[in-house]
C-alpha cells in the first residue's frame, strides 16, 4: 500500500501538521466560548435549530436558530444561524451603513472569520470585540470579517488600515 502522503514534500506535510496542531490549540483556547455557543445551540433544538458540523468553517452551526434579528452569531467554534443555509449572500456592515457600494459577500466565510478571530483571541475575544465597538460597521473585527468574505484574504482587524481606507470607513 502506497503512501498518500509520499508524493508531498516533507516541509509541506510538517507545514499541514503544524496547521492543525495551531489550529486544536485555537479551539481548546476558544473552548469557553465554544460551550456557551454549544449550550445556546442546544436550548434552540427543543425549538427546531437543525445542528450541523462545517468542517470549511472549523465550527458546529445550528441552523434555524431561533431568537434574533436575523442572520448568524459566532461563539468560539458555533454559529447560531437563524437561516437555512449559511451558504447566503449578504451585505456588508459599510454597504448596510450606506458607506459604500459594494458587492454582496458569503456570510458563511464572514463567519468563517470570525472563527478564526476566536481561535487567536480565545476567551479575550469578547470583550476585546466589544471595546472596539460591537455590532456595527466601525468594528474593526466585523470590517474584517467582511474584508475576508469579500477577498479570502484579512480576516486579523490589526494592523489599521491605510488611512484612506480608515478615512472612507469612517464617512
Amino acid at each position: 500500500m502506497r503512501d498518500e502522503g509520499a508524493d508531498t514534500p516533507a516541509s509541506a506535510r510538517v507545514e499541514a501538521v503544524a496547521r492543525r496542531a495551531l489550529v486544536a490549540l485555537g479551539m481548546l483556547w476558544t473552548l469557553p466560548n465554544t460551550a456557551v455557543g454549544l449550550l445556546l445551540g442546544a436550548v434552540g433544538l427543543a425549538f427546531g435549530a437543525r445542528p450541523q458540523w462545517r468542517r470549511q468553517e472549523l465550527a458546529c452551526v445550528f441552523h434555524a436558530w431561533p431568537w434574533g434579528p436575523g442572520g448568524a452569531l459566532t461563539l468560539g467554534n458555533v454559529i447560531l444561524h437563524t437561516g437555512a443555509d449559511l451558504d447566503v449572500a449578504c451585505v456588508t456592515y459599510a454597504h448596510a451603513a450606506g458607506l459604500h457600494v459594494e458587492a454582496p459577500v458569503q456570510l458563511a466565510a464572514h463567519e468563517r472569520a470570525h472563527v478564526y478571530q476566536y481561535l487567536v483571541l480565545g476567551p479575550l475575544f469578547l470583550p476585546v470585540y466589544l471595546v472596539c465597538g460591537g455590532i456595527g460597521v466601525r468594528n474593526r473585527f466585523e470590517r474584517a470579517a467582511d474584508r475576508y468574505a469579500a477577498t479570502g484574504r484579512g480576516w486579523w482587524p490589526w494592523p489599521t488600515p491605510p488611512m484612506s481606507v480608515r478615512n472612507a470607513d469612517e464617512r
